[in-house]
């Protein structure tokens, strides 16, 4: 007869059959080595500097950092860095909070409105300002045109993370006695907090990079004086020298933000499709609110735009550029789709292989990519410069493909960040099925894979075209002879203080990189929501 001790005690389960597929799968070899070269690839700028700091010894480059110079260029970059940051944190989190869960009036076209900024140009931002006023000079002025022109690089993180929220987490936490204060800070800013920091990591990196605004501003940061090291006198070795600071700030930026986003993800609580989230009422708030987005757009959008209608009549016929504008926007618009195919291209294997494999090596070789989205474009075209002429001997110096080259190398991060988030969303069951089926690697990747991720490889493709539109500094150094591009034709005008002939350049370039700032806000607007809000917003880990 069998005890009641033995009836309670569980009976062991048998082991699980491994399944054939699970024991022939082969490890992505062919994959882990195209990520390693494209990281490779990526650090040139990284190995150049290094290289520069070797042959220049140890000595006199710790004698060019410690320089009261480089302490005061090091207040300057931190304290703009961490406002600008601070407060496109709280712009970008508020403006996506009443866009996803309020009753905002016409929050569709909000949706778009605050995304589009991101297509102007930094510099052009910081043109319309000053030119209308002589209040926008110096730390003030950077802060405000640069707050202006990157918020959106938090808006569109959190405002995905808000849509695939779990309502469930905040009911629970409504039904156990918080107020609606305290949900909103530990339990909504909670499923965010990855959101906000991936976006922050972003406009920090971008800021330690940014030249024409702050030139324009008369503000001096590290890529300023570097710009000004290498033009006074080519002093390359001072211009590595600052560039070491700004990657090891950069470094910096990386750890605080991977320290305080921490490990692991929030995820829905209960099976099932996960519910729709019902939009809060603003009530008394709708004014305020509306009132405070207007006044974004109006600064963000409608001074740089308005500027440059103003400058073109003020300027009258001559502000015209003629065939030179549209010679210059037919250059500006292949190179920056040249870049933005490369460094899609670039990107996937990556993306594949630290969604599908998320090791700590492979999450690590992913960050370090990140590192060149801090390093002006002066280094990254003296990087390929130098590796031209010592090691190809001048092979595509100031060629087409080497310009295209450098922008892939410069906004790879951006691309990575795209792809990575379609992959995220893309399911690898399918993927596992198909290859259970007896189809090749190669076929899964272009039947399955491909469409899955198709639009992900559009946001990446917009990211880097819109980036790539408004690059200055490396493409006055490394544009081919005889070409001209839309922010090089610009800087020439707004340099010599000819207002009227420089707007045309702007509003073409405004005009040019508002579709695909349109198409990638539509992208993170259209992302599942049923997905786990850790998936859209780890973009950067």
């Amino acid at each position: 007869m069998t005890s009641l001790s033995t009836l309670d005690r569980p009976l062991p389960l048998p082991p699980p059959r491994p399944t054939t597929h699970a024991r022939r799968r082969p490890r992505p070899k062919t994959l882990a080595a195209l990520s390693t070269l494209v990281v490779v690839i990526v650090a040139l700028p990284l190995i150049f500097l290094l290289t520069e700091a070797s042959d220049a010894g140890a000595a006199n480059v710790w004698h060019l950092i410690w320089r009261s110079l480089t302490a005061s260029l090091l207040w300057n970059t931190l304290r703009l860095t961490v406002v600008v940051t601070v407060l496109c944190a709280v712009i970008g989190t508020l403006t996506a909070y009443c866009v996803e869960r309020t009753d905002l009036p016409g929050r569709h076209v909000w949706a778009v409105l605050v995304v589009i900024p991101f297509a102007i140009p930094d510099f052009v931002v910081s043109f319309g300002w000053s030119s209308l006023s002589t209040w926008v000079v110096g730390f003030r002025g950077a802060v405000l045109v640069m707050t202006l022109a990157v918020y959106p690089l938090v808006y569109i993180p959190v405002a995905a993370s808000f849509r695939g929220a779990d309502a469930d987490q905040e009911e629970i936490a409504r039904s156990l006695g918080a107020s609606r204060l305290s949900t909103f800070f530990r339990v909504t800013m909670g499923q965010a907090r990855r959101a906000i920091l991936g976006g922050c990591l972003l406009v920090s990196l971008i800021i330690l990079a940014e030249f024409g605004a702050f030139e324009i501003l008369g503000y001096r940061t590290f890529t300023t004086e570097i710009f000004s090291e290498f033009g006074s006198g080519f002093d390359v070795t001072s211009a590595c020298a600052l560039s070491l600071v700004l990657v090891a700030l950069s470094l910096f930026v990386m750890i605080g933000e991977g320290s305080l986003r921490g490990v692991g993800h929030v995820s829905r609580t209960g099976p099932g499709v996960q519910r729709v989230l019902a939009k809060r009422p603003l009530g008394r708030m709708k004014l305020p609110v509306l009132a405070g987005f207007t006044l974004l757009v109006a600064g963000a959008l409608g001074v740089p735009v308005g500027s440059s209608i103003y400058w073109i009549f003020e300027g009258g016929a001559q502000g015209i550029g003629g065939v030179s504008l549209l010679s210059a926007a037919l250059y500006t618009a292949g190179y920056s789709a040249g870049a933005g195919v490369l460094a899609t291209l670039m990107a996937l294997p990556v993306a594949l292989l630290v969604v599908r494999r998320p090791t700590t090596l492979n999450r690590f070789l992913t960050r370090t990519t990140f590192l060149v989205l801090a390093m002006p474009g002066l280094v990254v075209a003296l990087a390929l410069s130098y590796f031209s002429e010592q090691h190809a001997n001048g092979f595509a110096y100031q060629s087409a493909s080497m310009l295209i080259f450098a922008y892939a190398l410069m906004f790879f991060p951006l691309a990575l960040v795209g792809v990575r988030a379609s992959v995220a969303q893309a399911p690898a069951a399918l993927e596992e099925v198909a290859s259970s089926l007896g189809v090749r690697r190669r076929q899964v990747l272009l039947r399955v894979t491909l469409p899955l991720i198709s639009p992900g490889l559009g946001a990446a493709f917009c990211l880097v075209f819109l980036s790539a539109v408004t690059e200055l500094t490396a493409t006055l150094i490394l544009i081919p002879i005889g070409a001209q591009t839309l922010a090089t034709q610009f800087w020439a005008y707004q340099q010599n203080l000819s207002y009227g002939q420089a707007a045309p350049f702007a509003l073409v370039m405004i005009v040019i990189a508002a579709g695909p700032a349109y198409l990638l806000g539509r992208f993170f607007d259209r992302l599942p929501v049923h997905a786990g809000p850790a998936d859209v917003p780890m973009v950067v880990t």
